[in-house]
This record gives C-alpha cells, structure tokens and sequence, in this order.
C-alpha cells in the first residue's frame, strides 16, 4: 500500500472507525495522540509570556577601567545615589542597576552608561 492509497483509506474511514483505528495505534504503539498536542501547546505558550513582559531590570555587566569615574558619575545621576552607594554597584559588577522598569526608561539609562563605555545588559 502507498502513501497515498492509505491516506485515502483513512478519508473514506467514518469518525467512528478512524477513532477506533486512532485508538488502536496508540494501543499497538504504546503512544497517545494526546501527548503531542500537549507538547505543541507548551512552547507557544511560553512565547505569549514573553511578549507581554513589562518590566525590565538594567544590568551593569562591566567597564572600561579607565573609565571608572564616569561610570560612578552616571551611576549616582541616573540612579540618584551617593558616592559610596554608587562607588560599590560599580566595584560589584555585575550588578542590577534598577529593577522593574519600563523599556523606554532601561533603554535611555543603558545609553547613558554606554556613552561612558560601560557594558549594560537589558533583562
């Protein structure tokens, strides 16, 4: 039997017995036809909760070391720190900047640093 010649058998099947042939394979098999809608649905419901993330957290990820003072300079004016705050996000790099942010707003703070050369990673 072809290919062909047994997706016809399977059209001319009523739904009763292609239920019963569906179940028969899985039977016979030792699968489920359940399974893999199951597996199916996973992955696209992942996707949708990354499309509706809102929130965003800017990650100093490093420097150029010749640049330290600028990166505490911007630190303290982006983030509104005192010197020894900001002094110690940058010495702890990598360190979360800000957490929970809207995407405009992570993305000028992280234009900020890279004017200065620093390395920022938007999570």
């Amino acid at each position: 039997m072809t290919k062909q010649e047994f997706i016809d058998y399977i059209k001319s099947l009523t739904v009763l017995e292609l239920a019963d042939l569906v179940h028969a394979v899985e039977e016979e098999f030792g699968v489920s036809a359940a399974a893999t809608a199951v597996a199916v649905a996973g992955p696209a419901a992942a996707v949708e909760e990354v499309e509706e993330k809102t929130e965003f957290d800017v990650i100093l990820k490093g420097f150029d070391a010749a640049q330290k003072i600028k990166v505490i300079k911007v630190v303290r004016e982006q983030l509104g720190l005192g010197l020894k705050e900001a002094k110690e996000a940058v010495d702890g790099a990598p360190s979360t900047l800000k957490e929970g942010i809207s995407k405009e707003e992570a993305e000028k703070i992280a234009a900020s640093f890279k004017e200065v050369g620093a390395e920022i990673e938007i999570k």
